[in-house]
């Protein structure tokens, strides 16, 4: 169910420009994750930001894990270790210990990309009221420009890490591809009343006049049949 369930998710995301993952070919269950910052207002736009995600043997219905492999990552949400803290991996069901509802963490409608873009999201908007680093949540809350000059300092250091054959999309790359418009059918609008047959034919019109003729014959029955009654 895992594999088969990745294979899919991996084949949708190897279309995907901000992302760039590679994969044991002996373990599925484990990925090499390279994620474009590309957010043109993000502190850590340009970052090329690498991963590691193992999934478990009960995927979809229990979350994947999630460690960075970019050293020196300043984030609130982010222990120094590389291992992430973030709602969408926590196991499914509420937790009265911290609060979290059912519908803010891993369900098994979610999948890789979710968990991808939720990362993205977060390294933007971090969650300070229970962070995995508290220095670099004080720093983040109470010293911003310091924050992100090491944010600046971490973008610039990935970029050693960008595979040789891997550059960072463009925004025209990453744009919508426009859905062509359907145009009216001019003839659908311009029929006529003959055009509006829709393939009858005579024979199907004498089939008509003859069932009319059966049920006026049983009208003239009915009808002597109440005459000789009365």
């Amino acid at each position: 169910m895992a594999q088969k369930r990745l294979m899919q998710e991996l084949q949708a995301l190897q279309k995907e420009k901000w992302v760039n993952i590679e994969t044991d070919e002996d373990n599925l269950l484990r990925w090499r994750v390279g994620l474009w910052v590309v957010n043109p207002d993000s502190i850590w736009h340009g970052a090329f930001l690498r991963a590691d995600m193992r999934f478990p043997i009960e995927y979809p219905y229990q979350p994947p894990t999630f460690k960075f492999l970019t050293q020196n990552i300043c984030h609130p949400n982010v222990y120094t270790d590389g291992h992430l803290c973030i709602s969408i991996l926590h196991k499914p069901g509420d937790d009265e210990q911290s609060g979290e509802l059912a519908s803010e963490r891993w369900n098994v409608l979610h999948g890789v990309e979710s968990v991808l873009r939720s990362v993205l999201l977060l390294m933007d908007d971090p969650e300070i009221n229970s962070p995995a680093n508290v220095d670099a949540s004080v720093l983040y809350r109470d010293k911003r420009d310091e924050y992100n000059i090491l944010a600046k300092g971490v973008v610039n250091h990935t970029q050693s890490d960008i595979p040789p054959d891997v550059r960072m999309p463009t925004p025209d790359e990453l744009a919508p591809v426009p859905v062509k418009p359907i145009e009216d059918d001019a003839d659908f609008w311009n029929m006529t009343d003959e055009d509006e047959d829709f393939g009858g034919s005579a024979s199907d019109d004498e089939n008509l006049d003859d069932f009319d003729d059966d049920d006026d014959e049983e009208e003239e029955e009915d009808y002597d049949e109440d005459d000789e009654t009365k």
